[in-house]
C-alpha cells in the first residue's frame, strides 16, 4: 500500500525516535463505534494514517477500512507491519442492553476475544507496535458508593463487583496481557459527553420530556468526560500529542469534578433551559422504564466518583474541567471547525 509522509505531531514523535520521516499508521479496532469515528477523525489531523478494523467494512467511508471478525487473527494482520504502528483497542459490543446471562457473556467476550487476537496478531509482527491505546471503563469497580477511586484503587471481586460491570471489565484489561508494544496504556473511561453521542441522547430524554429529576434518589456518582478532553488523552496514548507525555499502565479518563445525580439532572435541566425543579424518578420506576427501553437499570443507579492521581506532570490539561461548561459546549452554536482535542 501506498503511505503518505507524515507532518504534524506524529512525524515529530518519529524524529525524537531517531526513526526519520516516516507514515505513522493508527489501527483502530472499533472504529465504527462513536468514540471509534471521533478518534479516527482526530488521530488523521495529527497526521497520521488510520486503518480501521470492523467486521462489515463500508466502501466509500471515511478511512481505510479493513475487515476481521473481532475474534482471531487474519490478513487484517498485515496492517501491524510497519516501522510505525500504534493501536487503538475499542472494540466490543454496546453495553446499553438487559443485563441477561447470554448478554454479560456477549459483552464480555466481544472484548476478550477481539483484545486476544490484537495481542496475537502483535506478537506475530516483526516489530512492537509503537503505542498501544487499550480501553477500558470506570465501571470496572462496578458501585463505588461514595469511595473516592483513582487508578490504584482496588478491583473488587466478582460478586461484590456486578457481573455486567467488573465481570466484563477485568477480564477485557486482562486480555492485553502480553502485547507486544513499547507502551501499553489502559483508559478506564468514564461516561463520555459529545454531541450526537448515545449517552447523552439517553440522558437528556426524560429532561426533554419534562421529567428529568433525581434518579433513584440522586446520591450516586456520575463521572464523566467531555469528548475533546477524550481524544486528547487518547491521542496522547497514542503519541500523537506533543506536549503530552502519558506514563504507561492504567489511566483514569474521568473529569476532575465528578457530580452526583441529582447535580447531573439539574445541569442538563439548565443546558436545556429547562425548570430548576423536576419530579424524580424513583427506582422502582427506572426497573420498569429499563423493561421498556431494553437497557440496564443499574447503568444509572450505581455510580463512581472516578478522578486520575496520574496526570499530573503529564502535560495534560483539561478543557472542561467542569459539568456545566461541559454542557455548555455542547449545546452552543458550532463555531469554525477544527480537529477535535486540539488546544
Amino acid at each position: 500500500m501506498d503511505l503518505v509522509p507524515v507532518v504534524g505531531p506524529a512525524a515529530r514523535d518519529s524524529h525524537r525516535h531517531g526513526r526519520g520521516l516516516m507514515a505513522v499508521r493508527v489501527v483502530i479496532a472499533g472504529g465504527s463505534g462513536y468514540l471509534g469515528r471521533a478518534l479516527a477523525s482526530a488521530a488523521r489531523a495529527r497526521g497520521a494514517e488510520v486503518v480501521v478494523l470492523t467486521r462489515s467494512p463500508r466502501p466509500g467511508a471515511a478511512h481505510r477500512q479493513v475487515g476481521w471478525d473481532g475474534r482471531s487473527p487474519g490478513p487484517w494482520t498485515a496492517e501491524l507491519e510497519g516501522e510505525d504502528v500504534r493501536v487503538a483497542n475499542l472494540a466490543g459490543r454496546l453495553v446499553d442492553c438487559r443485563p441477561t446471562a447470554a448478554n454479560i457473556a456477549e459483552l464480555r467476550s466481544s472484548r476478550v476475544e477481539a483484545t486476544s487476537a490484537l495481542v496475537a496478531a502483535s506478537r506475530q509482527a516483526s516489530r512492537p507496535v509503537r503505542h498501544w491505546l487499550q480501553a477500558s471503563t470506570t465501571a470496572i469497580w462496578s458501585d463505588g458508593g461514595h469511595a473516592r477511586l483513582t487508578e490504584s484503587s482496588p478491583v473488587p471481586d466478582v460478586p461484590p463487583g456486578l457481573p455486567q460491570m467488573t465481570g466484563v471489565a477485568a477480564p477485557w484489561e486482562a486480555a492485553v496481557t502480553g502485547a507486544h508494544a513499547e507502551h501499553l496504556r489502559i483508559l478506564r473511561t468514564s461516561i463520555v459527553l459529545g454531541g450526537h453521542s448515545p449517552v447523552l441522547s439517553r440522558l437528556m430524554l426524560p429532561v426533554r420530556l419534562g421529567l428529568g429529576g433525581p434518579i433513584a434518589g440522586g446520591r450516586q456518582w456520575f463521572s464523566w468526560i467531555h469528548l475533546a478532553d477524550w481524544l486528547t488523552m487518547a491521542c496522547a496514548a497514542l503519541g500523537l500529542e506533543e506536549t503530552v507525555t502519558l506514563p504507561d499502565g492504567v489511566l483514569v479518563a474521568a473529569a476532575p469534578h465528578p457530580v452526583t445525580n441529582a447535580e447531573l439532572m439539574a445541569g442538563m435541566r439548565r443546558a436545556l433551559r429547562r425548570p430548576a425543579w423536576a419530579p424524580p424518578t424513583p427506582a422502582p420506576l427506572l426497573r420498569a422504564a429499563a423493561v421498556v427501553l431494553r437497557t440496564d437499570p443499574a447503568l444509572a443507579s450505581t455510580g463512581r466518583h472516578a478522578t486520575s492521581e496520574r496526570l499530573e506532570g503529564t502535560g495534560f490539561t483539561f478543557r472542561h474541567p467542569h459539568l456545566d461548561g461541559a454542557l455548555a459546549a455542547l449545546h452552543e452554536p458550532a463555531g469554525p471547525a477544527r480537529p477535535a482535542g486540539h488546544h
